[in-house]
């Protein structure tokens, strides 16, 4: 009980949390970005034109973090420049798109949001690619 209800925690124990939260975060942005990968033709117009850069171009960076962004986070490989895309892309579908909608069907945003935000202050953890090249 003890344990329970104690604040310290084993190096060990966060290194497999933050392993969980990557792997589990980045599994499930990705395949929102492929659907967007693979019709990219059909949504290219119609995408949201986030600061006047163009619905292409917005949709090319939106695809670029969830998919591209979403595999090296599994990787573990340049977590936290790989989150700051996702951290700005959950932004602006949180602030522009959902209207700080974060409760009902629009929650996952705020939800992916937050663990995206825990993973670029805490890092990968010793089990990534980064841990691995930084040992």
């Amino acid at each position: 009980m003890k344990k329970l209800l104690s604040v310290s925690y084993r190096d060990w124990a966060f290194n497999l949390a933050m392993l969980i939260l990557r792997l589990c975060t980045g599994v499930l942005i990705i395949p929102y970005g492929y659907a967007k990968l693979i019709h990219f033709a059909e949504k290219k117009d119609s995408f949201t034109n986030f600061m006047g850069i163009g619905s292409p171009l917005s949709l090319a960076l939106v695809i670029f973090a969830e998919f591209f962004c979403g595999m090296l986070l599994v990787l573990g490989l340049f977590t936290r420049l790989a989150v700051i895309p996702l951290i700005i892309a959950m932004s602006v579908v949180l602030v522009k798109v959902n209207h700080w909608n974060i409760f009902g069907k629009d929650e996952h945003v705020a939800f992916f949001l937050a663990c995206f935000l825990a993973i670029f202050l805490c890092g990968p953890g010793r089990a990534s690619a980064d841990g691995l090249i930084n040992k």
